[in-house]
């Protein structure tokens, strides 16, 4: 029988939420698959974080050593990390531990059965890493520069009086609903696949994306 983890992460000020949803969908799929889930290591820190500095799951990896473990469960690769280096040195990890890697929004695996690389997922795996760290360099680009823009135009910054978080802890804290308001859902699209989330956050979020000209 196949031994499986999970691995599920969101940034740190990201829903608890996004990281259940993760979490359940894999374990479904895990029990389709039949699959013996021996571990769910769920982590609440940024991509970017180098891989040492993240507590969970470099314990993921430790537990992997201790282990007779066959393969880990993510749900896309920007859950490992947004720098590509960071990403790419995982899989690595996991390689030279003869562990495959399954990203499961892309249903690509890292290792065939008998344990040996699959040479088109690595060249899939390398495209993706390079695609994630630059979306996240261009989002974090556009708000800096909309951050200035709306500063410059006389903005002030903190919090409002009666309000609990600033604009920027906002749409961090909604990162999931600015990627999906970004590539162009509606509002009640967006709520729907955020569990949780109400429209009316999500058209807080979407005003406050679009005054900083993020979205």
């Amino acid at each position: 029988m196949v031994n499986a983890v999970i691995y599920s992460r969101v940034s740190s000020v990201g829903s608890r939420q996004d990281t259940e949803r993760q979490t359940k969908e894999l374990t479904e799929y895990a029990a389709r698959m039949g699959y013996n889930l021996v571990g769910i290591y769920e982590e609440k820190i940024s991509g970017f974080k180098k891989n040492e500095d993240r507590p969970i799951l470099s314990q993921m990896l430790i537990d992997i050593d201790r282990r007779k473990i066959d393969k880990v469960l993510t749900w896309e690769l920007s859950r490992i990390g947004r720098n590509v280096i960071q990403g790419l040195s995982f899989v690595e990890e996991l390689n030279t531990r003869k562990v495959s890697l399954f990203i499961k929004n892309y249903n690509l695996e890292t290792l065939y059965e008998d344990k040996s690389i699959n040479p088109l997922t690595m060249f899939m795996i390398q495209i993706l890493a390079s695609v994630a760290s630059m979306e996240a360099e261009t989002t974090k680009s556009r708000f800096q520069s909309g951050y200035r823009n709306y500063i410059n135009n006389g903005g002030k910054v903190g919090r409002k009086v009666g309000h609990t978080i600033s604009d920027e802890d906002l749409l961090k804290k909604y990162s999931e609903v600015v990627k999906l308001l970004k590539r162009g859902l509606s509002v009640r699209q967006v709520a729907k696949l955020t569990e949780n989330t109400s429209t009316t956050t999500v058209m807080k979020v979407k005003a406050t994306a679009n005054r900083l000209q993020i979205i």
